[in-house]
């Protein structure tokens, strides 16, 4: 069911991104899309053919950095989520790292569930302090409160 995205499932994923956001009800995000400026240095694992869940990982200093975890609300609470993220994590070596809103019950608490913890900001390097930086400057912190969450291996 999880597997690495070819082109064909890359080309479908910015309309599933689209129906995962229209979840968040109360926020609008920025213009864009996360595939706009993914490297060839990221990863992309997708649910299902054709997809219904993707994550979008690569590196960021030091460790692993999860840029976007997004389920088609249509397949929503049936473990697809927990499912993308476990093969995420599966075998890592380095820490992993992401952000998310602190007060939307599928943010945050999710995650804190599945084994992470709050990461300091004292103990970020200076690519994860851009990171956060960067989508400040998006406009994403007008959206609600922000959290840096990590998961060592």
């Amino acid at each position: 069911m999880i597997h690495t995205a070819t082109a064909a499932d890359i080309a479908l994923l910015p309309e599933l991104e689209d129906a995962s956001d229209s979840m968040f009800t109360d926020v609008v995000f920025p213009p864009g899309s996360i595939f706009d400026e993914l490297g060839d240095e990221h990863t992309v694992l997708v649910a299902g053919d054709p997809p219904i869940g993707f994550a979008v990982f690569g590196p960021l200093g030091d460790h692993l950095h999860l840029h976007q975890l997004s389920v088609h609300p249509d397949h929503g609470r049936r473990g697809v989520g927990s499912a993308l993220l476990a093969a995420t994590v599966e075998g890592a070596a380095a820490p992993f790292t992401l952000t998310t809103f602190e007060h939307i019950p599928w943010n945050m608490p999710w995650y804190l569930a599945r084994g992470w913890d709050r990461f300091p900001r004292e103990e970020w390097g200076a690519e994860l302090a851009a990171q956060v930086e960067a989508e400040r400057v998006a406009g994403l912190d007008d959206l609600g409160a922000r959290v840096v969450l990590r998961r060592t291996p």
